[in-house]
């Protein structure tokens, strides 16, 4: 018999009974439905910038066991002077000394390693790219090629390492020798060869980021090469609305992101004093924000869709790093490291030491854009200054959720120490396409973080206890929801060790508890620096069978000229899987079948090759879904 009901879930992971007043967690499943975006399961840095073809990378493997759907693959600093037409980098923290590196190959590498994610690439604002590779400082030859505090020096171009370290060299190379001038229509010309006629044929679907540069407010000292005193912010600006116009104009379906700022300081502060805009003071963001919208305004031309920062807080006590993803949002957080935000508004005010930095840059946008502008967030850069994986796992985790209930479009840590693979597996797996509300009453402790499918059948709820020695007690209300008569699953990441856990889907720390449910309620608690999520299955309330989400199933490349990628969401591990292809009259031409499910996002390739151009259906059936997609072939 199934009945509607609320279900109070305590979550027993440890022996240890606390007395401490239960944490009273409510969700409603019938609640506003928010979309979560897939790019905040991303990361930096995953593909080599040389053709794999048909070799495996360590890498890129294990991005696509644990679910990453974005790749950064700039490179941070080392972007801005990257020259795609003769593929060469000047790294400004390794002596400028100039490297190949191919971003053809990587981003070849993502379609064929990395089918269905997401990339984003870089624009040079600078004005400057690498040239050759003849000037280099002979790394090597001084040290073994070994890192000490003398590599920031400016050796490249000739010239005289300081021995004692530091930046400041004896004699500065001439960057004249390494770089060359690189207009806006270079910057963008590499549009053109990915994409346009006779180039080489990339898909725009996977390549749609593009960065406008990387924390241009700081480039008098990560590029001091060619820039000894920081240019001006409406000068920065001027070359910002010249890429930002010839990108969009070759490309009108790009998202472009900025500024990109490198921490919290230079979240207001773009040099040493407000940014004097018709007779006012501006910290950087807002400034940033109302030019973006006066040009917008003027040319009709759409110059920002993801306004993109990076994070680096410094301290290294751990109650006060799981706490740091409130500096995002959360409008009564005081911030230890509260700093750039006392010049928030032009002068010093001592008395600011609340962030909610995106809380903030929301309000701007609105100001000066009004209520529909469209602007999404975007965290490309961040890290912790720990080595504690149970605190970055906490941290992370809490950082996500918060994204996820705010709808952040894109998240990439830089730093990846032990617990990122973890916790990214966890929620990239399990989660669903929606977010929807939880009330905690302690929520500085501990958190919940629904999400839920399109039919509101399938719910994956987070729960982190952010606190570094209490075992949490919780009773969870689970209103509107109509329970299956069925075991409930308790996934669990807690007490990581310091080496890394994760290799594989298969293969990590994950530990999965089957709870048993009684009438009314499930009774655990949470340990810890936990994270935790739940499953949670509805009853079918008529003889509609059980769909899976509403397009969960994608099908890539479409149009396509051989092979295919299935991907699709399921509930349940080991289901059978039966894969049919019919031609535009009903005729059925193949089938695939024993294949098995995994609980979450399932890929599966099939070979088309054989097949004439034309028009086809895919249609995918499972014990609990059954979707159908057209498909076209072009056949080369």
């Amino acid at each position: 018999m199934t009945r509607i009901f609320k279900i109070t879930f305590l979550l027993l992971l440890v022996f240890e009974i606390s007395n401490a007043q239960p944490v009273q967690i409510t969700i409603n499943a019938t609640a506003e439905k928010r979309p979560v975006s897939p790019y905040i399961f991303g990361k930096n840095n995953v593909l080599p910038s040389t053709y794999l073809n048909n070799n495996s990378n360590a890498d890129v493997t294990k991005a696509n066991e644990a679910g990453v759907r974005l790749v950064r693959q700039g490179g941070g600093n080392n972007s801005t002077k990257y020259n795609w037409r003769q593929k060469l980098s000047s790294h400004p923290d390794w002596y400028n000394n100039v490297y190949a590196n191919n971003w053809d190959a990587a981003a070849k590498n993502l379609t064929v390693k990395m089918p269905g994610v997401q990339g984003m690439w870089s624009f040079q604002l600078l004005g400057k790219v690498a040239a050759n590779t003849q000037h280099n400082f002979p790394d090597w030859t001084y040290n073994g090629s070994k890192w000490w505090d003398g590599v920031h020096q400016n050796l490249a171009g000739g010239g005289a390492v300081n021995p004692a370290g530091g930046g400041k060299a004896l004699r500065e190379g001439n960057p004249d020798l390494y770089l060359k001038d690189w207009p806006a229509d270079s910057t963008v010309g590499i549009l053109y060869k990915w994409f346009g006629a006779g180039g080489l044929g990339y898909d725009t679907t996977w390549y749609r980021y593009w960065s406008m540069d990387n924390e241009p407010e700081i480039w008098s000292g990560t590029h001091d090469d060619v820039m000894k005193t920081q240019i001006p912010a409406e000068e920065f600006m001027q070359l910002y609305f010249k890429v930002a116009k010839a990108a969009r104009a070759k490309f009108p379906g790009i998202k472009l992101s900025g500024p990109v700022p490198a921490n919290e300081w230079q979240w207001y502060r773009y040099g040493s004093d407000g940014i004097l805009y018709k007779g006012k003071k501006y910290c950087w963001l807002e400034f940033f924000i109302l030019r973006i919208a006066e040009e917008e305004k003027e040319t009709g031309i759409k110059l920002l869709d993801i306004l993109d920062i990076h994070y680096y807080p410094s301290s290294s006590n751990a109650e006060q790093l799981v706490q740091f993803y409130r500096v995002f949002f959360d409008r009564n957080y005081v911030y230890p490291e509260a700093n750039g935000v006392k010049t928030v508004n032009g002068g010093w005010d001592n008395n600011q030491n609340k962030e909610y930095i995106f809380g903030r840059c929301s309000d701007w946008l609105k100001k000066y854009m009004g209520d529909n502008h469209s602007v999404k967030f975007g965290v490309t850069e961040c890290g912790l200054n720990t080595s504690n994986a149970n605190v970055h796992a906490s941290w992370y985790a809490s950082t996500m959720g918060e994204f996820m209930k705010n709808g952040v479009e894109i998240f990439t840590p830089w730093s990846w120490p032990t617990g990122m693979w973890e916790t990214l597996h966890l929620f990239s797996r399990y989660s669903h396409k929606n977010f929807i509300d939880a009330t905690s009453t302690q929520e500085t402790y501990v958190s919940a973080y629904p999400t839920l499918n399109e039919n509101s059948d399938s719910m994956t709820i987070f729960l982190v206890n952010r606190h570094t020695t209490q075992t949490k007690d919780i009773q969870l209300d689970v209103r509107n929801f109509i329970i299956k008569n069925e075991p409930i699953y308790l996934y669990t990441l807690s007490k990581l060790p310091a080496t890394e856990t994760f290799v594989s889907r298969n293969q990590n720390a994950l530990k999965r508890n089957q709870v048993d449910l009684p009438k009314y309620h499930i009774s655990v608690q949470l340990e810890p620096l936990s994270v935790n999520a739940i499953v949670l299955k509805a009853a079918t309330t008529s003889v509609k069978p059980v769909q899976s989400e509403k397009a969960g199933l994608n099908i890539f490349p479409n149009p396509s000229s051989g092979k295919i990628n299935i991907e699709f969401f399921s509930d349940k591990n080991g289901s059978p899987v039966v894969i049919g292809l019919f031609n535009s009259n009903g005729q059925k031409l193949k089938t695939i079948s024993g294949a098995h499910t995994f609980s979450g996002k399932n890929l599966i390739e099939f070979d088309l090759s054989v097949y004439l151009s034309g028009i086809y259906w895919i249609t995918v059936r499972s014990d609990n879904f059954s979707e159908t997609r057209k498909l076209i072939l072009n056949q080369k």
